[in-house]
């Protein structure tokens, strides 16, 4: 069973959830999918000829504008459903364990969850999980926030951690958990050709990722002229149906901001406990270890208040059971 809050009132395993669209239509995809961001051109870092994988599930390719189907593929036809869930929900049957729809569009809509501009950069691509495995496009925090210096750079893709914590703070449903690292997954049961094989599709996959982060961080717009890059409510993973634009706007280096952002940054859900503890970053450089405090003391532990009233009129946000 996925590592649910309450597994005793988990009743049913939905598929609803809170997350970012990374779908794009393609001419080699599925003719029914639909562009939500540009940034990212999935199809680099996929093996539609099947030069490196020798075989993978029903569903084939998940991203890159999913599978077309006969007479361009032979796998299941389907849209893109490329996404990175943030919170997984479940059901809209409070009984079930899960949250009603009105209920969370209330809440996305009252301001109580800040959205921040969303911008974030691919990582890796791993193989992770059953054999064959799935593989996966992961969007990890590279690196700690300076919890010190408060116009240091912020790390890519803390808005995912930032959003995570929120939500779960607020939504306390039996059924809410979050699927591992954040991540896209891009096909299940990838079982290559062979050993060399994959490790030339995971060097193509590297040469993709260094050109992604030579240009940074994107927004998820489906235009060159959108900025509003936010977050969906997905009935599964093919049904994004409420788009929730940014709140929470740049610049995020104000202190009054920045004092908000790190306060959730501070701690990561543990999965087995099903409890808070203090959050694990890699190291950016030997300069920055050094620069920054370590263990329960100093200046990260200052950050563990929540200073989120500052920006709600005084009004803290509640949990909801």
């Amino acid at each position: 069973m996925p590592p649910v809050l309450k597994p005793e009132l988990s009743k049913v395993d939905g598929l609803a959830f809170l997350g970012l669209s990374l779908a794009r239509k393609s001419d080699r995809g599925h003719p029914e999918s639909i562009t939500h961001q540009i940034a990212f051109d999935f199809n680099d870092v996929i093996d539609r000829g099947y030069e490196y994988i020798q075989s993978t599930n029903d569903d084939g390719w998940l991203v890159g504008g999913g599978e077309p189907g006969p007479p361009k593929s032979f796998k299941l036809a389907a849209k893109d459903s490329a996404h990175v869930e943030i919170m997984r929900i479940g059901t809209y049957k409070p009984e079930w364990g899960g949250i009603s729809e009105n209920e969370i569009i209330d809440v996305l809509k009252s301001g109580k969850i800040l959205i921040p501009q969303i911008e974030v950069l691919p990582t890796a691509v791993v193989a992770y999980g059953d054999t064959p495995p799935e593989l996966e496009i992961r969007f990890d925090m590279p690196f700690a926030p300076d919890f010190v210096d408060m116009t240091a750079e912020l790390p890519p893709n803390w808005q995912l951690r930032f959003l995570h914590n929120q939500l779960f703070k607020h939504f306390y449903n039996p059924s809410r958990f979050c699927p591992d690292a954040f991540h896209s997954t891009i096909v299940r049961k990838a079982k290559f050709r062979s050993e060399s094989h994959k490790e030339a599709y995971f060097s193509m996959c590297d040469a993709v990722l260094k050109k992604w982060k030579l240009a940074g961080p994107r927004p998820l717009n489906a235009n060159p002229v959108d900025n509003k890059s936010g977050i969906w409510l997905f009935a599964d993973r093919t049904k994004p149906t409420h788009f929730f634009p940014p709140n929470f706007l740049p610049p995020y280096n104000t202190e009054e901001k920045r004092k908000i952002i790190l306060s959730y940054l501070t701690e990561e859900w543990d999965e087995k406990t099903l409890d808070w503890k203090p959050a694990v970053y890699p190291e950016k450089s030997v300069e920055r270890k050094e620069q920054q405090s370590s263990g329960s003391g100093g200046p990260f532990m200052e950050w563990c208040g929540n200073p989120i009233e500052a920006l709600l009129g005084g009004a803290r946000p509640q949990a909801t059971s």
